[in-house]
């Protein structure tokens, strides 16, 4: 999922069933056609350690390359604080303060329609809950 906002309101957004890898390099080659990026947020974690290091590798190269400050929100403030999918079995839970591995169903995600109800962090590195090996 991917949103266009000016002047902090979603006004495009994408979606796609492909994997991370397939989908980012074919959408950002068509935005940077069509818009004027002046930032770029992007959710950090926790979730599937592949799309967050594929999102932040991709996002954080055209960062440097195009002089965009990169920026990052948590996962959770996507999908208002619900689980997020870990493995076939467990979520990824934000229980008081924490964020904990138990067996539960996932919400779903969403773009936020205004950017000024969300909390942008300008640490953009990801967050992987588990140590990446």
């Amino acid at each position: 999922m991917l949103g266009i906002y000016k002047e902090n309101i979603l006004i495009k957004k994408y979606t796609s069933d492909e994997k991370a890898s397939e989908f980012l390099p074919k959408i950002l080659n068509s935005l940077l056609k069509e818009f004027k990026i002046s930032r770029l947020i992007y959710a950090n974690g926790p979730g599937s350690y592949m799309s967050i290091k594929i999102s932040y590798m991709s996002l954080k190269t055209l960062s440097i390359v195009k002089n965009i400050p990169l920026y990052s929100i948590s996962a959770f403030e996507l999908n208002d604080f619900k689980p997020i999918k870990a493995n076939k079995d467990f979520c990824f839970v934000f229980k008081e303060g924490e964020i904990i591995l138990e067996k539960n169903i996932p919400g779903d995600f969403f773009l936020p329609l205004n950017l000024d109800k969300i909390n942008i962090n300008n640490n953009n590195l990801p967050f992987y809950f588990l140590d990446v090996i």
